[in-house]
């Protein structure tokens, strides 16, 4: 049996699914990710701890294309939008597909962007099953701007409020590949910048933010206990997104967006082998990967290395909790 897994515990197979996007960031160079990610091993490394893996390839728009190939210039706004929007119908049928199929789904980006396509996907999946949805935010943002509170207009920073179906997304946003997600059921974990108008919509809406001032007070483990909790009372679907740049910029420089004041190496592996322990998690991304700004590989192995801890790496076994 390999190596901190789970005598005779169920085991969904895994399917990776890469989005080589950065059109909804700020720089450029997240959409080389899923290269790195695979580079450093992430599928035998899953392997390894038992899991059974097929990476279905990179996404692609209806006709074939790589959508890496025709992005447009990130001071052309609308066509910035539209290649999103393009993305988020592509994810959002991967993900459904994956789960109807009893996979669990996990896209490699790319940008932040690419949850609104993934959990969308989600949303849908769960709607059509009677399972309440639960999203887990690990990020150093909110993500919940809107393009009219939005100080950079960058679509990665309107993750969350589109899936939460914000009003101004109306008219981009379709139930052929949409479903909304109840703000009330959104944790952010590990934000520490936050812009005046978004914090004050995240207030409205309900949506539960432990950022680093909390996990700082009380630890990380405390305000993911309640989530596990909550999720696992109501007999939900657990969805973590994890923005590598929630860990502090020593830990992972290869990112677009970074934040000093971030979780600590033991921290984040404390939160996944938490999630692992749970049994909830239903589907993942791994976002905001960008090699050209990583040194030597580092946030990429650090990135493998946590996915790890979530899929049942562990240093010893433990008793299971009552």
């Amino acid at each position: 049996m390999p190596h901190g897994s789970h005598p005779g515990a169920h085991r969904p197979p895994l399917a990776l699914h890469g989005v080589p996007l950065d059109i909804g960031a700020g720089r450029r160079g997240a959409s080389l990710g899923p290269a790195a990610l695979r580079l450093a091993g992430l599928a035998g490394h899953l392997t390894e701890l038992g899991h059974r893996v097929a990476d279905m390839g990179d996404a692609r728009i209806d006709d074939g294309t790589a959508l890496l190939i025709p992005a447009p210039a990130l001071a052309d706004a609308a066509a910035r939008h539209e290649t999103v929007m393009a993305y988020a119908r592509c994810i959002s049928d991967r993900a459904q597909g994956s789960l109807a199929g009893g996979a669990l789904p996990v896209f490699l980006g790319g940008d932040h962007s690419l949850s609104m396509g993934s959990v969308a996907g989600v949303a849908r999946h769960c709607a059509a099953t009677g399972r309440p949805l639960f999203v887990l935010w690990f990020d150093a943002h909110a993500d919940f701007n809107t393009p009219d509170i939005s100080p950079s207009g960058n679509p990665h920073g309107m993750s969350l409020a589109l899936l939460c179906g914000e009003p101004q997304f109306s008219g981009v946003i379709s139930p052929s590949w949409h479903a909304p997600v109840e703000a009330g059921h959104v944790t952010i974990l590990g934000a520490r910048s936050i812009d005046r108008d978004e914090r004050r919509l995240l207030a409205e809406r309900g949506v539960e933010v432990a950022d680093m001032r909390m996990i700082d007070e009380t630890g990380i483990a405390g305000p993911l206990r309640r989530v596990l909790e909550r999720v696992g009372e109501a007999h939900g679907h657990l969805h973590v997104s994890f923005d590598l740049d929630v860990m502090d910029p020593s830990l992972a420089p290869g990112v677009g967006t970074p934040v000093p004041g971030g979780l600590t190496y033991r921290e984040a592996h404390l939160a996944m082998e938490m999630l692992h322990d749970s049994g909830l998690v239903g589907s993942l991304d791994l976002v905001e990967l960008n090699p050209m700004l990583d040194l030597a590989g580092r946030s990429a192995d650090l990135l493998v290395d946590l996915t790890g801890s979530l899929f049942g790496r562990r240093i010893v076994d433990r008793p299971a909790r009552p």
